[in-house]
């Protein structure tokens, strides 16, 4: 998931089934919600839409699954963060840019006490990214890149001055040691957008504390990929914390068990 919530959407309302019958501004109930971290890492939550056959992707983008529903409960859970965690595939193929935050969503996290924006972090064994997309050139923070010992020299220097690239192993990213990063440079919060390799490997390591499921009413079949992919299963029991609705659509959110 890539597109970013316009301010017009800030102060949209959904209705909330579960755990009880309400009215609720997403970017009020997610900038409030109780996401302790461990002693060693952030909290890691999980954001993902998908049809209701398990389709994560139409067209080998996500942006057909959802609607205006879902980008508001999106540029909520965002606004609500520290780090915004991306594999560099997905960031090429939805075309992400830096996080665009309305004024309004900037002033209420400078009153938390967080940055005004999200940072960007991307994983890439590669660096197989393009210097000169707006994510680089355009962002207030200069992004983070989590990368291997043996990524390819010549890619190196095209992000100096861009981007922060950090070496976490040397044949894979050790995205525990990553996590450990981002908590010693203050992240109390780290949202994992995909791709489902990237989930896959946090969920394997046991890694995610929540997951945000956007359900959207579309039947796609096909061969998209499922929101996690992993070599084996590694079964980690979640509890609902809350179930919303609107146009159609279901916003789940699941914490660790």
């Amino acid at each position: 998931m890539a597109s970013c919530c316009q301010g017009h959407l800030y102060r949209a309302r959904v209705r909330q089934l579960l755990p009880e019958p309400a009215e609720i501004d997403p970017g009020a109930a997610h900038a409030h919600a109780s996401r302790p971290a461990p002693a060693d890492r952030p909290w890691v939550l999980l954001n993902m839409v998908a049809s209701i056959d398990g389709a994560t992707a139409v067209d080998g983008v996500s942006g057909g699954l959802g609607g205006p529903a879902d980008q508001a409960v999106f540029g909520a859970i965002r606004a609500a963060v520290d780090v915004i965690l991306v594999a560099a595939g997905t960031a090429r193929a939805e075309s992400y840019g830096p996080p665009r935050t309305s004024e309004s969503r900037q002033a209420d996290r400078l009153a938390r006490g967080q940055r005004a924006k999200p940072r960007m972090a991307l994983v890439t064994r590669s660096l197989d990214l393009d210097a000169t997309t707006s994510l680089f050139t355009e962002a207030t923070e200069a992004p983070l890149i989590f990368t291997t010992d043996d990524a390819p020299p010549d890619r190196l220097h095209s992000f100096d001055g861009l981007a922060e690239v950090v070496s976490m192993g040397q044949h894979g990213v050790d995205l525990r040691r990553a996590l450990s990063h981002l908590h010693a440079e203050g992240a109390r919060t780290v949202l994992v957008e995909g791709g489902p390799s990237l989930n896959g490997q946090l969920t394997e390591a046991g890694l995610v504390d929540e997951v945000n499921l956007s359900l959207s009413p579309l039947l796609v079949g096909g061969d998209s990929a499922r929101m996690v992919h992993s070599e084996q299963a590694a079964p980690l029991p979640m509890a609902l914390a809350h179930l919303w609705e609107q146009d159609g659509l279901l916003f789940a959110r699941y914490c660790r068990g």
